[in-house]
């Protein structure tokens, strides 16, 4: 099987994790439990998966000159992605997440995240103007809303004359997504939270039970505005995908414990982008992205927890699901 050849055009985040038993309210000062320093940020994150399961990636992105910016770059590089359209700003700084983690009693985790963006939003044209020659190389373009929308619809529009299809991850959410954007866009990615914010309409949820009815509804929604293909990532109760031949939904590995939920929206687009990519059909594309999550979820940290293909195949062999095995 090919490799499939993945640009992505996004940001580079420090992570800064602290873990408690109980988010402070305002005003009040709680005891953490534990502190962490981690590589991460939406488009490093998806590139990173991406790279791990076989996918040529080139990574584009601005990073502070600081002991940060060196650290978010290196960890791409360690992965095999193409880091030489990197730029290093002179004056912003590296972008950091404070990533707040609640441990449950039960072990059960929730994360809060606050992006200081730096440098992610000090690319510019320029950055991207390479494109403009080798746009036609790549097989996917991935995108998503941590850097500028102004370079999001450039890069689109490019990906769009070429014909290379766009996944666009609306994601931290924004209810002024440029228009021109989503008409360049082949896939649309959000969680419910973004879906309510772009359609308005609420999708209710307990555990691993949703209801379809609202899914559809923001599915058929968006498919509206022109988007060719839409993806909603629903927690513990899957994800659905939808597209003018139709809607269904993918259950989540039932019985993995959810240590760290942090990354694993990330590890799922750059894993369905790969699958799609590498020519799998949409169902069992969601079915893989799926498993990859799940293996995000069970550990500890972001791009530290992202499967290689090997341990995907291990998990879909212990699974017994040998249709989905794909080769190293």
């Amino acid at each position: 099987m090919d490799r499939p050849k993945i640009l992505v055009v996004g940001s580079f985040v420090k992570d800064l994790i602290v873990s408690t038993r109980v988010f402070p309210k305002a005003g009040e000062t709680v005891l953490g439990t534990d502190f962490h320093m981690a590589t991460g940020g939406k488009g490093a994150n998806q590139a990173i998966q991406a790279a791990r399961l076989g996918a040529e990636v080139t990574m584009v992105g601005r990073v502070g000159a600081d002991a940060f910016g060196k650290e978010l770059v290196e960890a791409c590089q360690a992965n095999g992605i193409d880091c030489s359209r990197i730029q290093i700003d002179p004056t912003a700084p590296s972008s950091i997440g404070n990533v707040q983690l609640q441990i449950g009693e039960d072990g059960s985790t929730q994360n809060r995240i606050i992006v200081v963006p730096g440098a992610n939003m000090a690319i510019t044209p320029a950055d991207i103007a390479f494109l403009r020659e080798t746009m036609k190389n790549y097989d996917m373009v991935m995108l998503q809303l941590e850097i500028p929308m102004e370079i999001n619809v450039l890069v689109a529009r490019l990906a769009r004359q070429d014909g290379v299809p766009v996944m666009l991850n609306t994601a931290p959410s924004d209810k002024n997504i440029s228009g021109e954007l989503l008409s360049c866009v082949t896939y649309l990615s959000c969680n419910e939270f973004e879906a309510f914010d772009l359609t308005g309409i609420s999708i209710k949820s307990a555990g691993t039970s949703v209801d379809l009815g609202e899914v559809k509804a923001v599915i058929r929604a968006l498919l509206d505005r022109g988007i060719e293909h839409v993806l909603v990532t629903l927690g513990k109760a899957g994800a659905a995908f939808g597209d003018k031949n139709g809607c269904f939904l993918i259950p989540t590995l039932g019985d993995i414990h959810s240590v760290d939920p942090t990354g694993a929206g990330d590890a799922f687009i750059g894993a369905f982008c790969t699958f799609v990519s590498m020519g799998i059909d949409y169902r069992t594309a969601v079915r893989m992205a799926n498993y990859v999550g799940s293996i995000t979820v069970s550990t500890m940290g972001a791009q530290t927890s992202f499967p290689s293909l090997q341990e995907l195949n291990d998990l879909i062999q212990e699974r017994g699901e040998k249709d989905l095995l794909l080769l190293a």
